[in-house]
């Protein structure tokens, strides 16, 4: 019996170090973060030169407002993947004790991922504001030729201020 038990010990253990593994797609998120506020600044900067040049008019105006708004998309998917890698981290690995060691109970809180489900939907509400902004940036560049898309452009309006509602009011139950 005794030996039996340090055969389901020692195959627990490695059963237990295989979470280990999850911490490639934790790297790579964190990874692929940093990509992304690159390419959002370097978005934000090509911008900013075209401004400080002079190198805008009215008719380029609004393709410059969709890059500025590409580049906040850019922050936003960052930002999401940020989430996940530290969600995964502190759900399979470990907690991170630096942030537990901050004075700030707000921003310890601020990432608090006690399970599966609250990462879901901490990562729902970026991905929602992330594609509000790129419904957005598509927004400003549309004209109107129609009735049609007169009614398809108020009614992303709405869909736009609905889901901002609903991001507000969840987790108020």
């Amino acid at each position: 019996m005794n030996r039996s038990r340090r055969l389901e010990r020692r195959f627990e253990g490695l059963i237990w170090k295989f979470r280990l593994v999850t911490l490639i797609p934790v790297l790579m998120s964190l990874l692929g973060s940093i990509s992304c506020f690159v390419i959002g600044t370097y978005a934000e900067i090509s911008v900013l030169q075209k401004v400080f040049r002079g190198e805008f008019t009215h008719d380029n105006s609004t393709l410059l407002i969709g890059k500025v708004v590409g580049g906040i998309d850019y922050y936003l998917i960052g930002i999401a993947l940020l989430i996940f890698g530290y969600g995964i981290y502190e759900l399979v690995i470990s907690d991170i004790d630096p942030r537990q060691n901050d004075a700030s109970t707000s921003r310890r809180n601020l990432l608090n991922i006690q399970d599966l489900d609250g990462l879901k939907q901490k990562l729902t509400k970026v991905i929602i504001v992330a594609l509000i902004v790129t419904a957005f940036k598509v927004m400003v560049s549309f004209e109107v030729t129609s009735i049609t898309e007169l009614i398809q452009y108020c009614a992303g309006v709405l869909m736009l201020a609905f889901s901002s509602y609903l991001i507000g009011r969840t987790g108020k139950h």
